[in-house]
């Protein structure tokens, strides 16, 4: 045992005279002074712990991060798209349309000034969408179109997507115009100012054509879209259809924290209409989510795992070459739970150290990214990447540090109470 180390024995007399609360912290005090020149005794071995801590600390962090940045800019990209809250027919949301339009919205001027007058409520903007054939006289192909309110549309959603050529769609063009993805308008060999017709049903039943100019053409970033998207406005649409209605609404509100609070309440003021959430309306947010939490939860206990075996393993060593002088401690006087508690506490600090070690190399990464930016290649099923960045979430910080001490406490405490029970004959007697 390293001479300048006190030995650590029972509290005397002398201690029950002074207050519980500084006798009590005082020996706490004592013991983690003790377990701090323990872990320096092998430097080399405590350093090799502390460091595994802190690597699976920071992994641990930085996945959780990915995580928790790869939901909130899934989640915003949905309620960019389809409005924090989309209100409907009840039908609408659980029956196919045998006409197009067949379970929209009416009266959606007076609809509209009601959601308005909601505080939490920034813009209520209408969708029309139908599918047909977009044909150049020589091609026709199917599209899927959405008839929206241009200027309200690109000025609330913000760059949903990108456009390639020309311009979007404006309000009070003197002319019928379309925006079309960049994949179709490729294969109909159209570009800004082609004209082109659209043919759809009617809401009798009716086929019905109305020629149109490209306006602009654009990506997603999903091919599969392009190939089939066509941007219209309302107005426009609705004469095609041959309706004055609407498929749905969307709704904006002025944060994402207002969503289930705005949606109970305009389901109360509107109980024969549908009110859905962006989440009940994102599939792909939701399958993402799941699937992730399966992959890095299963990430997270196979770091816990590795970190307390090593964290057992070096504190098993320790005890090995400490057995007799655990002895002649327990031959001095020292009780079993002390020694277990001072052994508890080695495992503590070597956790605690690289715990905010692993930390601090999270947040120095989650940083860089910012300053560095790295882009991610595309997912499947897009033809764009996106940027690698690292959410700082201080829940997740304060979780994984107490989640890492926690751990490496337990695994030394619980290595430590077979050696420091055994009978004092036997611990003296150890080689």
């Amino acid at each position: 045992m390293n001479p300048t180390t006190p030995l650590p024995t029972a509290p005397g007399p002398t201690s029950a005279t002074a207050p519980k609360t500084t006798s009590r912290l005082g020996d706490w005090v004592h013991w983690l002074r003790f377990a701090l020149h323990n872990t320096l005794r092998n430097r080399r071995r405590s350093l090799v712990t502390a460091a595994i801590a802190a690597l699976g600390t920071a992994a641990m962090l930085l996945a959780g991060g990915f995580a928790l940045f790869t939901y909130e800019s899934l989640a915003q990209a949905a309620a960019r798209d389809t409005g924090h809250l989309v209100l409907g027919t009840p039908a609408s949301f659980t029956s196919d349309e045998d006409v197009p339009l067949q379970h929209g919205l009416e009266q959606v001027d007076a609809l509209r000034q009601q959601l308005l007058a909601d505080p939490a409520v920034r813009q209520v903007l209408p969708k029309v969408t139908f599918s047909g054939l977009i044909s150049n006289g020589d091609k026709s192909t199917v599209m899927m179109a959405v008839g929206v309110e241009p200027d309200a549309e690109f000025s609330i959603k913000g760059p949903f997507l990108t456009v390639t050529a020309g311009s979007v769609l404006t309000s009070g063009e003197t002319e019928p115009t379309v925006m079309l993805g960049e994949a179709l308008a490729r294969s109909l060999k159209a570009a800004p100012g082609t004209s082109l017709t659209l043919l759809a049903s009617t809401t009798e039943g009716a086929m019905n054509a109305m020629d149109v100019v490209v306006k602009g053409t654009f990506t997603t970033g999903v091919p599969e879209v392009d190939k089939r998207a066509v941007f219209t406005s309302v107005a426009l649409a609705q004469r095609l259809l041959v309706t004055e209605r609407v498929s749905s609404l969307g709704v904006f509100l002025d944060r994402m924290a207002a969503t289930l609070p705005a949606q109970a309440r305009l389901g109360a003021q509107h109980p024969t209409l549908e009110v859905k959430n962006w989440e009940q309306q994102a599939p792909f947010y939701q399958a993402v989510k799941e699937l992730y939490n399966r992959i890095f939860g299963a990430l997270g206990v196979i770091i816990g795992v590795i970190v307390v075996f090593v964290v057992t393993n070096a504190m098993a060593m320790a005890i090995i070459e400490r057995t007799r002088e655990i002895g002649t401690l327990r031959a001095l006087g020292t009780l079993p739970g002390q020694l277990q508690r001072s052994l508890a506490l080695e495992g503590m600090l070597l956790g605690g150290v690289g715990a905010l070690a692993g930390a601090g190399v999270s947040l120095l990464v989650s940083l860089a990214l910012l300053v560095f930016p790295v882009d991610m290649p595309p997912p499947p099923g897009r033809s764009v990447g996106y940027p690698l960045n690292i959410a700082i979430d201080p829940a997740l910080y304060l979780l994984t540090l107490v989640l890492m001490v926690g751990l490496t406490t337990l695994a030394s405490w619980a290595v430590a109470r077979k050696t420091v029970r055994m009978p004092v004959v036997d611990a003296l007697a150890h080689t």
